[in-house]
């Protein structure tokens, strides 16, 4: 095991080398998948219209994204899809990056070990400027072909805060105007989930998809308790240059205040949804 490690190491180091000899850059294409559970409750939805619910909510939760890099920074963003209406009128169903403040343009630099995050909530435009999470992976020596690329597994563990829609858009039932502090602590579940990741060192950079990053080689694959994220495309230098610049527009916001803005927007929304007693009002 130990010699095995040394081994990589090395491999990682060599070809380190041999991309600083160039102007290296690349481009990775990744499907991202998110698995929704989103419990109707005590709604009276007929059930064709559940159906059509969670058929909008998957689509919305299944993803392509391009990842483009060189030796020090990463631009990460989303491939719209054509014929998807982003708009107000329920073309989309919950997408939990929204609230999170990781599903818009995703700058990372390595050697600063911080991100930008352009990201809009609820038509006002945000920039989340954070230090990058350090994770202590942990590699180890299984090996998987993904592509034309050798990838090694490695694993660790993150904290991850995600929304419930699920308590967001509950209809209220009697006595839940004193739970206040309850409801509240439902929005958001926060737990610690293992994280498994598939690194490359045949592409010797230390970048990934979303925020992940820090093992020697270009992580393909990535995977969750929810969500699975697997590269299908790689282009290595590719002969138009691409400009990977930091975005700069937007309010400037940590990501400890953009959790406290979003939390905020979701209670009004909570708020605003049971006010009206769920989609077409409620009958006394």
């Amino acid at each position: 095991m130990i010699r095995f490690k040394w081994f990589i190491v090395l491999v990682a180091i060599l070809l380190c080398i041999c991309a600083q000899a160039q102007d290296f850059q690349g481009k990775a294409v990744y499907q991202s998948k998110t698995q929704v559970n989103f419990d109707f409750g005590n709604r009276n939805i007929p059930e064709d219209r559940k159906k059509a619910i969670m058929k909008r909510i998957k689509e919305a939760n299944e993803k392509t994204f391009v990842l483009n890099f060189d030796k020090t920074a990463s631009m990460y963003k989303e491939e719209k899809k054509l014929g998807i209406p982003d708009g107000r009128g329920g073309g989309r169903g919950p997408r939990f990056g929204a609230m999170t403040g990781t599903d818009g343009d995703l700058y990372k630099n390595i050697k600063d070990q911080r991100y930008l995050i352009k990201n809009e909530l609820l038509g006002k435009i945000f920039l989340i400027d954070d230090e990058l999470e350090t994770l202590e992976w942990k590699m180890g020596s299984e090996s998987k072909k993904i592509g034309n690329y050798t990838a090694f597994k490695a694993t660790a563990t993150k904290t991850i805060k995600r929304p419930n829609m699920s308590a967001i858009f509950r209809r209220p039932g009697r006595g839940d105007e004193n739970k206040d502090e309850e409801k509240k602590e439902e929005e958001f579940s926060i737990k610690k989930v293992e994280i498994v990741a598939w690194y490359t060192p045949e592409i010797p950079i230390n970048q990934g998809p979303g925020l992940y990053w820090g093992l020697p080689g270009l992580i393909l694959a990535v995977n969750d308790d929810i969500t699975t994220i697997v590269c299908s495309e790689i282009t290595l230098n590719p002969s138009e240059k691409m400009e990977i610049k930091a975005p700069n527009k937007g309010k400037k916001v940590t990501q400890a205040k953009y959790d406290e803005i979003s939390q905020e927007k979701m209670k009004e929304m909570r708020e605003n949804f049971r006010n009206r007693g769920g989609r077409g009002g409620r009958r006394n």
